[in-house]
């Protein structure tokens, strides 16, 4: 579906910006390929590795979410956007509130208001697990983000520009994961725990990468996408990583949950599930939003479900994971 398609990526110098733009350069031919992004020096660095000169179809656009006009003149022409930008540092969300909101909460309207503007086909957003019964402020401004995508779809009116949001947890090796840090604190010897019993959900960048583009095939609009993905124990993954240093309780740091959680009980209640995920379904508003295209596939979720990384049904071992790690380059 995106061959010979306009594709603009939002924050597209992250992780995640890169390993779509791998994917997408490699098997699909897209039209045009824009990445939108404030950090000049990371698209010059990005222009290595893809130039257009190279790729005829790359595109790269200087901008901030936060400015609603630059977006919508990024958007001219558009089809497909993956709104990947965000502020994702949870200390520092917390230190600085209000810019937090100002690109999480603010920069999501702009992104709404510029794809229904600009007829924009369809638009996937990329949440986090700490979306979830948020605990702190990076979580609060991605539920309400959330939510922003999953209304937008009355918003957009007679316009057929759709919306959905894509959930999943921690992701192998991107910036701000465990594994770099205790890659990093190897050689001190110890390696800080915060709790002993603490776990996490985990993914492969480019699984996340693969399920957000599987989304805007399976999408209709309005849909919250989870994909099932393994659990595992802080200390398993500290202990598979560096079996030969001490491990220390340093406490939970401020803002941090002990386990984490994609599905709450009350979102079970609209959650269909399918053999690979599962898709939270908008929450049906009387007079205005009737019954949706996913609410008689899949499978019902049972009373009381919740889909928590202490209580998954699967699970990784550090072995495992660690084979994972190098196979995809992330450890030696």
């Amino acid at each position: 579906m995106f061959d010979n398609q306009s594709i603009l990526i939002t924050g597209a110098t992250g992780s995640f910006g890169k390993k779509a733009l791998e994917i997408l350069l490699a098997e699909y031919s897209p039209k045009r390929l824009v990445v939108f992004s404030r950090d000049e020096l990371k698209q010059f660095e990005m222009r290595d590795q893809f130039s257009e000169t190279k790729y005829k179809c790359m595109r790269y656009f200087i901008g901030d979410v936060r400015d609603a006009e630059r977006l919508r003149r990024a958007f001219d022409g558009i089809d497909y956007v993956i709104h990947a930008a965000a502020l994702k540092q949870v200390p520092a969300a917390e230190y600085n509130p209000i810019e937090a909101i100002k690109t999480n909460v603010h920069g999501a309207i702009n992104v709404i208001d510029a794809a229904i503007d600009r007829g924009v086909k369809k638009v996937v957003a990329l949440s986090t697990d700490k979306a979830a019964n948020p605990v702190n402020l990076y979580g609060a401004t991605k539920l309400c983000s959330d939510k922003l995508f999953v209304n937008a779809n009355l918003y957009s009116g007679s316009h057929p520009t759709r919306f959905s949001v894509v959930r999943y947890g921690n992701v192998m090796g991107s910036r701000g994961s465990v594994i770099p840090f205790f890659q990093a604190r190897k050689k001190s010897g110890v390696l800080p725990i915060t709790d002993p019993r603490m776990t996490r959900f985990w993914i492969t960048l480019e699984q996340g990468v693969r399920f957000v583009l599987k989304s805007f095939e399976r999408m209709h609009g309005g849909e919250l996408y989870v994909p099932k993905i393994p659990s595992m124990k802080i200390t398993d993954l500290a202990t598979a990583m560096a079996p030969e240093c001490k491990q220390e309780i340093v406490g939970i740091r401020p803002g941090e949950k002990l386990h984490e959680i994609m599905i709450t009980e009350d979102d079970a209640r609209h959650t269909r599930e399918f053999e690979d995920h599962y898709a939270i379904l908008p929450e049906p508003i009387e007079g205005v939003v009737g019954h949706h295209p996913l609410e008689k596939q899949g499978a019902g979720c049972a009373e009381g479900f919740r889909f928590s990384s202490d209580s998954n049904k699967q699970w990784i071992t550090g072995e495992e994971l660690m084979g994972m790690l190098k196979t995809h380059k992330m450890v030696s």
